[in-house]
């Protein structure tokens, strides 16, 4: 038997290639469990997530439930998705160094 229930906010980052399959790839399963989302998309495809996000909005989710951040700097985002309390999970699709930063890091809490 397979429970899924909320778990908290969801913070995904995602990288510049097959941009909207990430995004959906990881929303998905955190909407289905009744997670609010946020994305940080990759610096070299943010329009690709800001229709994706329009079509979200289109679909009737409810506000708060998908949130998008866009910056040139993916550091300060990063920073908050491994230091607010309120980030439960954390997805990450990049590159292995960063990777294992996120996870070392994320690895604290």
């Amino acid at each position: 038997m397979v429970h899924h229930h909320p778990v908290g906010v969801v913070a995904a980052i995602t990288p510049w290639n097959y941009p909207v399959s990430m995004i959906t790839r990881k929303a998905a399963p955190a909407l289905a469990a009744g997670c609010p989302f946020v994305l940080k998309p990759a610096e070299a495809t943010p329009l690709c997530a800001v229709e994706t996000f329009r079509i979200f909005e289109q679909a009737g989710l409810p506000p708060g439930m998908v949130n998008l951040v866009t910056a040139t700097d993916p550091a300060p985002v990063a920073e908050v998705f491994l230091t607010d309390k309120r980030v439960r999970k954390l997805t990450f699709t990049g590159s292995t160094e960063v990777g294992k930063m996120i996870a070392r890091r994320a690895a604290d809490r």
